[in-house]
């Protein structure tokens, strides 16, 4: 079954076209992973936190910020979390 110059043509541009979507969208979906990643560990941190600070009588509320902080930060974040606590209250 031979196949045209036209066909043959648009075939190469829809594959052109799709790896320049694939690469212009390679970014941000990398991104947005990373980004659920840590603040899904963000959150797992500040759970196990909580358990033991329920004994101690200190809790972090797990939500968007606060996992986020948490995530992307590490230690320093947690530490930046526990002074603005205590400065609120």
């Amino acid at each position: 079954m031979p196949v045209d110059a036209q066909t043959l043509l648009a075939y190469v541009f829809v594959v052109v076209l799709l790896y320049v979507l694939v690469r212009l969208l390679y970014g941000p979906v990398r991104f947005i992973l990373r980004l659920a990643y840590r603040t899904l560990l963000g959150a797992g941190i500040l759970w196990v936190l909580n358990l033991g600070g329920n004994l101690l009588g200190y809790h972090f509320a797990i939500n968007l910020p606060t996992a986020i902080t948490a995530g992307f930060l590490g230690i320093p974040g947690l530490v930046v979390l526990f002074l603005l606590q205590r400065l609120a209250t």
